[in-house]
């Protein structure tokens, strides 16, 4: 992605205004303040996942229309060409590999955890489904006060509609491929 705070600026601003939203309303539905919707709309500031996904669900669209671009028939994504979005002071990374597609219902991230790292997200919109597939380290998850662990190789499938959070449980790097899919 070439600059991705520029990506989400354009974004941010075409959906509110394909909605008709001031951004007193559009902090009204989000919880994000005015001024911070006016900073990301200008680019002048890189949002934390939290507040883009508090964002995207007042807004009513999925996380990855921040992120997305214009498909061709055939894509080949360069994993060392993408910006990750930074959560828990850089121990997680997570990479946009497809971004959403109306067509596809569904977006599909790479992510990494260092030692320690900690993920806490919101509630998705209702029906939201998160498959992920633990490739490296161990993954604990965390929905509704029950844990799962998640061992090398092996998978979990849960409702994202409600609040959930991932930490890596290992003493290792955790790497991780989570696919969101998002019902009509």
């Amino acid at each position: 992605m070439d600059n991705l705070n520029a990506v989400i600026s354009e974004n941010l601003r075409r959906v509110r205004e394909q909605k008709k939203l001031s951004l007193d309303h559009l902090a009204k539905l989000s919880g994000v303040s005015k001024s911070m919707l006016g900073q990301i709309e200008r680019g002048e500031v890189n949002p934390t996942v939290s507040t883009l996904w508090k964002i995207s669900n007042g807004l009513k669209i999925s996380f990855s229309q921040f992120i997305h671009y214009q498909e061709a028939n055939v894509e080949l994504v360069d994993r060392g060409q993408l910006t990750p979005l930074i959560e828990d002071d850089g121990k997680v990374r997570i990479y946009s590999i497809f971004p959403f597609h109306s067509a596809r219902r569904f977006e599909i991230y790479s992510v990494e955890l260092d030692v320690n790292g900690y993920l806490s997200t919101e509630p998705h919109l209702q029906g939201t489904q998160e498959f992920l597939t633990v490739y490296q380290g161990q993954l604990t998850v965390e929905l509704q006060g029950k844990t799962f662990l998640v061992t090398e190789g092996n998978s979990i499938r849960f409702q994202a509609d409600q609040p959930h959070s991932y930490q890596n449980a290992e003493n290792t790097l955790c790497t991780l491929q989570m696919v969101i899919y998002y019902p009509e």
